[in-house]
C-alpha cells in the first residue's frame, strides 16, 4: 500500500470514527502515524491536533444542523480546553518519547476501561 493510500485510509477511518463517536483524532491518528508510518511521536501528536480541527468543524456543522449541540456547555468546555491546549502544546516537546507514550497509553487505558464498564 502506498503512503498516500495509507494516509487517506487513516484519515477516512478517523473521520468516520470522529463523526460517529466524537473521538478519533488522537486515539487513532497518533498510533497509526507512529506504528504504521514510522512518524516520530512528537510530530504525530502535533499532526493529530492539526487534523482534529477540520474533522471537528465538519462534524460540528452536522451536529448543529441536527440540533444536538449544547451551546453553553460547549462554550464553557472550549474555554478550559483552549487554555489546556496552549499549556499542553508548550510542554509536548519537553517530554521524552517514552514518557509521552506512557502518558498517552495510560489515558487511553483509563478511557477504555471507563467505557467498557459503563
Amino acid at each position: 500500500m502506498t503512503d498516500k493510500l495509507k494516509l487517506f485510509s487513516i484519515g477516512f477511518i478517523t473521520g468516520i470514527v470522529n463523526g460517529l463517536l466524537g473521538t478519533g483524532g488522537g486515539t487513532l491518528i497518533v498510533p497509526a502515524l507512529v506504528f504504521l508510518l514510522g512518524i516520530e511521536d512528537h510530530k504525530a501528536h502535533a499532526t493529530a491536533i492539526s487534523i482534529i480541527l477540520p474533522i471537528t468543524l465538519v462534524s460540528s456543522l452536522v451536529y448543529l444542523q441536527n440540533k444536538i449541540i449544547d451551546i453553553p456547555l460547549t462554550i464553557n468546555i472550549a474555554i478550559g480546553s483552549t487554555i489546556g491546549g496552549i499549556i499542553g502544546a508548550y510542554f509536548l516537546n519537553k517530554l521524552s518519547i517514552p514518557l509521552l507514550r506512557k502518558i498517552f497509553g495510560i489515558i487511553m487505558l483509563i478511557a477504555s476501561v471507563r467505557m467498557w464498564i459503563s
